[in-house]
């Protein structure tokens, strides 16, 4: 069955591992009427932005997916990176599962979409991990600051018109 692919001035795609960019001032179409491993812009991750460990798993299922000819190289590097997340964030390992039932399955696009959840549910860890954080950072003394004393109030050497008690 084919697919039609509208491409916006300056919007990129992947089909069968070539990159194809809309370079005129207007919008194209493009038929496609075999079978292709197809990526849109907006689901194209490039190494550079592979920095997180989801991200890192995308962007190697990604290579799986256009690149069936290197599937053992990528195959495993990507298991390498999902077994890596889970073990960063056991939350994920429901995720993980199904991720991975998929690309058993060789429906790598449709693990590309549960790749994606991925990364999403890396960024609400993420998140949370970085509130409990500051949380904590705020709820204790400051370095050299009694407990009772949380730093709170008036500079004790700042300007005596500041509440504080003036150094000379």
């Amino acid at each position: 069955m084919p697919l039609k692919i509208h491409l916006r001035k300056g919007q990129k795609i992947i089909i069968n591992g070539a990159v194809l960019e809309n370079t005129s001032s207007h919008n194209v179409s493009l038929l496609v009427k075999n079978n292709a491993a197809i990526l849109r812009d907006d689901d194209i991750l490039t190494p550079e932005e592979a920095v997180t460990p989801a991200s890192r798993t995308y962007y190697a299922l990604q290579c799986l997916y256009l690149f069936p000819e290197k599937a053992k190289f990528h195959s495993s590097g990507f298991k390498e990176f999902l077994d890596n997340y889970v073990e960063a964030a056991p939350s994920s390992r429901k995720l993980a599962d199904d991720l991975m039932q998929l690309v058993d399955e060789k429906k790598l696009y449709q693990a590309l979409k549960k790749g994606q959840e991925m990364i999403a549910h890396e960024h609400k860890v993420l998140f949370h991990v970085q509130k409990r954080v500051s949380e904590k950072l705020r709820g204790s003394p400051p370095a050299g600051k009694p407990e009772a004393n949380r730093g709170l109030g008036a500079d004790p050497g700042g300007r005596p018109d500041e509440g504080g008690a003036g150094v000379d």
